[in-house]
């Protein structure tokens, strides 16, 4: 959100200090007192496990928050639902304004995916505001609730799917007589450019990909090599175990 929040406008809450000399250094005020946060805060952002989200929010003192109705909340958590949230909300005393997010780890560098949707009482300047924090790390769009969890099976677990196939495929160079270092970065480069490509041409994939094999040459020998050992297959069904994953712990909390 760098350019968005003045960092002298974020506070940060959690039960431990692993984190705060990196936020302390952006300027950002710390604390152990999520009661503390969403007295002060007009946008809360809720980021903890499933599992402890409870706990999380039976530390606040409602009575001591002026103006509940005011307060924003942003959901990072996966598997709870909107609906959900906003029940847990409405037992602690709020009138829940719910924003649900899944944006992607790339959004530190200024590459990330990130999708939104909205609870029953937020606003459209709720949703925009949202959707101008994230688009601040990458592409943002709003999507159906029904698609969060696979939108993050693709895109919040992708980059770990994608960092496989960069070190692959650096591997696979050293394997042929590349260093280490150039292989990795030359890896990684081809990825991004290869990505780039795709978003910026609006190629369908396969198209592009035919567009580099030429017939009999050495990159159809690769492709073949490719399908034969399922690659394909291995990273859609990595997508589908991802959601499943999700799912489960949305049913499991």
């Amino acid at each position: 959100m760098e350019g968005i929040v003045p960092s002298e406008n974020i506070m940060i809450s959690s039960p431990t200090t692993r984190t705060f000399a990196t936020w302390k250094k952006m300027g950002a005020e710390t604390t152990h007192d999520n009661g503390k946060v969403v007295e002060a805060a007009d946008i809360i952002f809720l980021t903890v496990k499933p599992h402890i989200l409870d706990s999380a929010l039976s530390s606040i003192n409602v009575q001591q928050v002026r103006k509940t109705e005011a307060k924003l909340f942003v959901s990072v958590i996966a598997g709870v639902t909107l609906r959900e949230l906003e029940q847990k909300l409405i037992n602690i005393g709020f009138h829940p304004r719910v924003v649900r997010v899944m944006p992607n780890t790339p959004v530190t560098v200024g590459f990330g995916c990130s999708v939104y949707c909205g609870g029953t009482k937020a606003t459209a300047n709720d949703m925009l505001t949202v959707n101008k924090m994230l688009s601040a790390g990458g592409i943002c769009e709003e999507v159906p609730e029904n698609l969060i969890n696979a939108v993050g099976a693709l895109a919040g677990s992708g980059p770990a799917y994608i960092y496989l196939v960069i070190e692959a495929l650096a591997d696979g160079g050293v394997k042929m007589g590349v260093p280490r270092n150039m292989a990795t970065k030359f890896a990684a480069q081809t990825v991004l450019g290869a990505a780039q490509m795709v978003l910026e041409t609006g190629r369908h994939p396969g198209q592009l990909k035919d567009e580099v094999c030429s017939p009999g040459g050495t990159t159809i020998a690769g492709i073949h090599a490719m399908e034969r050992a399922g690659v394909r297959a291995g990273l859609m069904d990595a997508v589908e175990a991802a959601k499943k994953r999700c799912d489960e712990i949305g049913a499991t909390k």
